[in-house]
């Protein structure tokens, strides 16, 4: 007995197996982890240097240099990249493609150890440093706390419950705040109380610092008891500060309220600042385990706060900027309407084309496999996401292949008088081992997007989990539940009927493909001559399709990147932000406008990256509309406004992105060791773009120079008076931005105590001169005019970066409408003939003086990767590299490129296994680049590019041509064994499996 002979005489097993994987199924499903995009292992660390006072020369050279020198030691290193500004080095580390999400802990534990063990290398005042490894993190839960008349200390405290208590909520990793304003308590003295009195800034100082903290006064037996000796005298609150006793150096005591005033207050200027449809707010964004449900833990942290409604105050508002446990929902509730979609397709087509019964059974069979399917994900905790999601779309058409086979072969044989299980048998028999080879020719057609080891593999892989699982679960429901249902709901025509002798194929329909196929076999070079101009004219025109990497997401929110001037004032990059929100929240469609500044938001979309980078001048907004198609009805009018509206602000409005990538779609890298001729290069390719036209949001990573005060100081004069150079910063630096002095501890709170002077003494340059500073030899505060000869104004690079140890500036942009490989294929060889590549070196060709070398260069197609480096002609030690969404889609296309051969080979042998023979395998596959002709048709005629997510579709018809062809060719075999003619055996096969086919495209 065959498997269908056992599943019919076994029918109360196969029938309990059936209810039980239905129920199971739909269990399964309800308990899949559910997220937004697929995780993926974010291989990027942060080390983060503080080194105050330094220039960013200084940083990169003393600091940066050393990190960069850590990073390179680790073995799992692929590239490191660094920016350095005033005060500040940030190294990232990038690790290579074949280490897992499990490993990275691992490895990030090295990075550590590493850079810890540069610490001794770095100068006096640098660091610590600060590995940063928490990328990963996706905030799936973004709200933002807003209150008319409350504080943003008030805020907090709201924000502190909220933390408390979601932290316990099921899957909930982590609690983070986003633009919490940090309160400080201002000591804010005056130079000319300070003079009078006799008092130094040192004093006030020591005196803070030792005022509130803990004293450990030991302890004392007293009878039995053995009790602790806490000495009186620490800060109850703010006004007890000014009762502080400053005792001067000639014993004299003042108190602080006599020399200064204290004020609390919160830190100016403030680091980040956030804001939600033009008020102030405080963000809280709550992360997802691995492997978590956001939509549980969506829904466990709206109850949860929806109970701790009474603990908040009235006024204060908790406003959604992203919730990912909608998005998701939404997701699924989609998909549902799309299986129900396609079982209902597949009824009503194979009820117009094989008749009621075997619609039912079909729709019936593709419910059952798609249960089975969500009950092994299930066991292997597979998340259902947009990929999965859409794996499961996919193979929604492919599914019903199998099934519609056997029906379709039992329902011919019991028409024309043929037992059911004989029927079963004998179809399952024929077909059982052709479909499989099928099913695991078009499983493989997936397999090297699973064997894919960078973000982009890593982002489709679960595509390759679901189609493997769907499609072998496809071909197992077929040989054991199909047969079931088609032989007791199918049943051989009565006596008398004629069913034995009416032929199937006797139609009007069928006799004309018969007369279709007959004419194309007799006319045989005039049918191979047509389909290979088709093809010749497909390739063609494929050239001309346009390239894509990934398409946009279908997110109704969109985000609006702005960068100011470097070294502008925060407060005035907010100022310009309002304006931008009281505009954007009058434009129609508009629901919402969220606003970071200085900082990116977090993560809260494991595509969106955070800027490292972002200080006082970026801001970017998140505006949601209430329907996504409004996006590319408005977008451009939004970025020409904006754009007009603030001429000197590079503004760049993106929709979100499918798929890894950060920064400008398109990115220029220009390597070299001089900086002031990497600026004047990156001058030149921004002018080449600029004059070219159709990009916008055109900018370097360095931005401007900016400008520096320098005080000239007088060495002699100051080396008699006992006072360096730290001494003359410490006291413009406490006078003007004020400095840190101690802690003040209230509760859980450590306010920052911080001394400056007051505003009068701080709002111009003139207050430089004034300012008092101490003597130790002279033994009394003299004036900063006495030390300082003058000012001077000069200019410095706020930013400067490396590539792999190399100075590095990059040009990022976008295009202002349509695709960005149009405008990078446009400007790409008019910026590389402007700065002059040397065309020879790189493709190691020699030219004749006659010869055009960019002509040549511009018609041989450059394969773009990281590792791409183009050589400029005139200058030696210069280069070149295009990167961003370019160099993504390269390196995944190198990716596939390594392993489509190995599983393209498999392909192979897996057919010639199946017929133990070269010329039936060498037939199939010589029809599979013919499809290349309805692809390159479809996507002209719908003006679609072509990209990652049209290969997939590609790869899918690729395995579903080579299936058919499989069981065509396997049916015309069988019939010359059985003694057919060749030419009638192909006829009749034809004839016979066209109807399959049809319904599998149509289907489809």
């Amino acid at each position: 007995m065959n498997i269908a002979e056992i599943s019919i005489k076994k029918k109360v097993i196969t029938w309990t197996i059936t209810v039980v994987l239905l129920y199971v199924g739909y269990n399964a499903y309800m308990g899949l982890p559910r997220l937004e995009d697929p995780e993926f292992a974010i291989k990027d660390a942060v080390v983060i240097t503080p080194y105050p006072g330094a220039s960013a020369a200084e940083v990169e050279k003393e600091v940066t240099e050393q990190i960069e020198k850590a990073a390179q030691e680790l073995g799992q290193l692929k590239r490191v990249e660094s920016y350095s500004s005033r005060g500040m080095s940030v190294v990232k580390v990038k690790i290579k493609d074949n280490y897992t999400m499990d490993m990275l802990p691992q490895v990030w534990d090295e990075l550590r150890r590493k850079v810890n063990d540069y610490q001794k290398y770095l100068p006096p005042g640098a660091g610590p440093s600060v590995v940063n490894d928490d990328f990963g993190d996706v905030y799936g839960v973004y709200l933002a706390l807003t209150g008319d008349g409350y504080s943003m200390a008030e805020l907090k405290k709201v924000a502190e419950l909220l933390k408390r208590e979601l932290t316990v909520v099921q899957d909930v990793k982590k609690v983070k705040f986003m633009g919490v304003q940090q309160e400080v308590v201002y000591v804010e003295m005056s130079r000319v109380k300070m003079t009078n009195l006799g008092i130094t800034r040192q004093e006030i100082f020591d005196a803070l610092q030792a005022k509130n903290l803990p004293a450990d006064g030991g302890r004392i037996k007293v009878g039995t008891e053995f009790m602790a000796v806490v000495p009186t005298g620490v800060f109850e609150s703010p006004e007890d500060f000014g009762e502080l006793l400053i005792s001067s150096k000639g014993g004299r005591l003042v108190y602080l309220k006599d020399v200064a005033t204290v004020v609390r207050d919160y830190q100016d200027p403030p680091k980040a600042i956030l804001r939600v449809d033009g008020r102030p707010a405080l963000g809280i964004a709550i992360s997802t385990i691995i492997g978590g449900n956001a939509v549980v833990m969506g829904e466990g942290v709206d109850k949860r706060i929806r109970e701790l409604i009474p603990q908040i105050p009235l006024g204060v508002n908790l406003e959604v900027i992203s919730l990912q446990s909608d998005t998701v929902t939404e997701a699924t509730n989609g998909f549902v309407i799309n299986l129900l979609e396609a079982v209902v397709i597949v009824v009503v087509i194979l009820l117009i084309f094989m008749g009621l019964k075997s619609g039912l059974i079909i729709g019936f069979i593709l419910l059952l496999t798609i249960a089975a399917t969500f009950t092994v994900m299930g066991f292997y905790q597979i998340t259902l996401e947009r990929i999965s999601l859409g794996a499961l779309i996919i193979a929604l058409g492919m599914l019903v292949d199998n099934a519609i086979v056997i029906v379709d072969g039992m329902k011919v044989r019991i028409e024309k008088g043929m037992d059911g299980i004989v029927a079963a048998k004998e179809v399952v028999s024929q077909n059982a081992i052709p479909l499989l080879g099928a099913t695991a020719v078009a499983v493989l057609a997936f397999a090297s997007i699973g064997g894919m080891q960078n973000q982009t593999g890593e982002y489709c892989r679960s595509l390759y989990y679901v189609i493997l699982i769907s499609l072998s679960l496809s071909w197992l429901t077929a040989l054991t539940t199909t047969p079931l249902i088609t032989y007791q709901m199918m049943k051989p025509p009565k006596s008398g009927d004629g069913g034995a002798e009416k032929d199937p194929y006797a139609g009007k329909f069928y006799q004309g493909y018969v007369k279709g196929l007959k004419a194309a076999i007799q006319y045989r070079w005039v049918t191979i001559g047509v389909a290979a101009g088709l093809f010749v004219a497909a390739m063609i025109g494929f050239g001309f399709l346009d390239q894509m990497f990934f398409p946009s997401s279908s997110r109704p929110q969109f985000m609006i990147e702005c960068q100011w001037r470097e070294g502008i004032h925060i407060r005035e990059t907010e100022k310009g932000v309002e304006r931008m929100e009281e505009y954007l929240l009058g434009v129609d469609g508009v629901t919402q406008v969220a606003s970071a500044i200085g900082a990116g938001h977090p993560r809260f979309l494991l595509t969106y990256t955070v800027p490292i980078d972002a200080e006082s001048q970026y801001a970017v907004l998140l505006v949601s509309v209430d329907d996504y198609d409004l996006i590319d009805n408005i977008q451009l009018e939004i970025q020409a406004d904006l754009d007009e509206m603030f001429p000197d602000v590079t503004v760049n409005l993106k929709k979100f992105n499918l798929g890894p990538g950060e920064g400008g779609k398109i990115q220029l890298r220009i390597n070299g060791p001089d900086r002031q001729v990497l600026r004047q290069l990156a001058d030149e390719a921004v002018r080449v773009i600029r004059e070219n036209g159709g990009a916008k949001a055109i900018r370097t990573e360095w931005g401007d120079e900016v400008k520096v005060i320098r005080p000239i100081l007088r060495e002699d004069v100051a080396r008699r008076l006992g006072i360096d150079r730290p001494q003359v910063a410490d006291a413009i630096a406490t006078n003007f931005e004020g400095m840190q002095a101690g802690l003040y501890r209230e509760g859980i709170e450590l306010i920052p105590i911080v001394t400056r002077a007051p505003e009068l003494e701080r709002m111009s340059m003139e207050d430089l001169r004034a300012l008092q500073i101490y003597s130790p030899v002279a033994q009394q505060n003299v004036p900063m005019s006495q030390l300082v000869s003058g000012l001077e104004t000069i200019t410095e690079d706020s930013r400067v970066s490396r590539y792999h140890r190399r100075s590095m500036i990059k040009i990022h942009c976008d295009a202002r409408s349509g695709l960005n490989s149009v405008v990078l294929n446009r400007i790409k060889p008019k910026i590389e003939q402007a700065l002059g590549v040397d065309v020879g070196a790189y493709l190691g060709k020699e030219f004749g003086p006659g010869d055009d070398p960019f002509a040549k260069y511009n018609a041989t197609t450059i394969p773009i990767a990281y590792d791409d480096i183009i050589p400029l002609a005139d200058r030696p030690g210069y280069f070149i590299a295009w990167s961003g969404e370019a160099e993504d889609s390269a390196d995944a296309s190198k990716q596939l490129a390594g392993s489509i051969p190995i599983y393209f080979g498999m392909m192979i042998l897996v057919v010639i296994f199946l017929f133990n023979a070269f010329r039936q395998p060498l037939i199939i596959w010589l029809t599979v680049p013919l499809s290349i002709i309805g692809v390159t048709v479809g996507l002209a005629i719908f003006k679609q590019p072509f990209g990652f997510m049209a290969l997939l579709g590609l790869m899918s018809l690729a395995g579903m041509l080579i299936k058919n062809a499989i069981v065509l060719i396997d049916q015309i075999d069988s019939n010359i064994k059985s003694g057919m003619d060749r030419y009638q055996s192909v006829i009749e096969s034809g004839v016979s499996r066209m109807r399959p086919v049809s319904m599998a495209a149509l289907t489809t």
